[in-house]
């Protein structure tokens, strides 16, 4: 088993490779792979570059497109194992940080600052981010501090009518600001469906740390989260605090989704499908789950990217509506899956 799983997980970053040199590569000028590992091995070790590679190739590669699959590779892996975790916590094979408010409320504190006009000031192009990720954390934790009020155990039930209350709310409140503020509507809804696009080196190091803590306070809690998918009853029984859990947990999902959503803005469904996917593969460990869900998730991204500017030159589709085009159809897959069995 343990070489089963070994071997999966090679295939998996075998996989996720293969995509980053894809999609570094791809593009109005095709780069090949080993070009691309000669310009990183001269910028990391001052190797000399090829004689036939242009000069131009290694800007290309370093201040453009490689910022870019980067960034979507990381944004997948955070919202895929913010997913798994998510889906743990509730019970619920369609729960996902996207449908709790965490994405909503990210998006509508990029949208007040976006109509506000705020300049960046001391926090520069960091303000919009900022923001984004402060109204992300405030809507969990409304989410948490209303529904422990609703319910003092904080049933599953509870906590996931709450969030779509509130994603819904925020979701009009942002539709209200676009249509009343024509001059910003275009940037609102470019937010909505999420875009890799102009990105620089600043959000990739901004996300990669909250990526790594997150994952590893994932994995500090695994046990927790494995018996918590079998019940809040037997999770009880075996000593797991039920309430702190779900709010430390709930806390750390949206502090990495919400960090991941205020650079690139709303991108659903991803959170959904990796960890249905992985769980296929990996079985139910959450030791498993989550590092390969950031993996599947990391990977999954960066192609649907690839077919977001590459699908209908030289426009570039908004990459939520391609993980849309892919989600809505699995959404309904196990929804129907579910009722089947039952």
């Amino acid at each position: 088993m343990r070489y089963g799983y070994r071997v999966k997980m090679l295939l998996l970053l075998a996989a996720a490779l293969a995509a980053l040199l894809l999609g570094a590569g791809v593009g109005s000028v095709a780069v090949a792979p080993g070009d691309i590992l000669a310009i990183l091995a001269n910028r990391l070790t001052g190797a000399p570059l090829p004689e036939s590679l242009p000069p131009s190739y290694s800007a290309m590669v370093l201040d453009m497109r490689l910022p870019r699959v980067l960034l979507a590779f990381l944004t997948g892996a955070a919202l895929a194992a913010g997913g798994a975790v998510m889906q743990s916590i509730l019970q619920n094979p369609l729960a996902s940080p996207f449908g709790m408010g965490v994405s909503s409320g990210a998006g509508l504190g990029a949208a007040l600052v976006i109509v506000s006009g705020l300049t960046g000031g001391a926090l520069g192009k960091f303000l919009l981010p900022s923001v984004s990720l402060g109204f992300a954390l405030g809507s969990v934790f409304l989410v948490v501090f209303a529904a422990s009020r609703l319910d003092r155990g904080m049933s599953n039930t509870t906590v996931i009518l709450v969030g779509m209350v509130l994603s819904l709310f925020c979701n009009a409140v942002m539709n209200l600001l676009a249509s009343s503020s024509p001059a910003y509507a275009q940037r609102i809804q470019l937010w909505q469906l999420g875009s890799f696009s102009m990105r620089e080196w600043s959000a990739v190091w901004a996300l990669a740390p909250a990526l790594a803590a997150g994952l590893l306070f994932f994995m500090a809690f695994s046990r927790e989260l494995d018996v918590m998918t079998f019940g809040e009853e037997q999770a009880a029984s075996m000593g797991v605090e039920l309430v702190k859990t779900k709010r430390r947990l709930l806390a750390a999902v949206a502090a990495l989704t919400g960090t991941a959503v205020a650079f690139v803005g709303i991108i659903g469904f991803v959170d959904l499908i990796a960890p249905h996917v992985v769980r296929r593969w990996f079985g139910a460990s959450h030791r498993r789950v989550l590092p390969a869900s950031a993996l599947f998730g990391g990977t999954f991204l960066v192609l649907c990217d690839l077919a977001a500017r590459t699908l209908t030159p030289p426009r570039e589709i908004p990459i939520g509506s391609i993980t849309a085009l892919l989600g809505a159809p699995f959404f309904l897959y196990i929804f129907f899956a579910g009722r089947m069995r039952r």
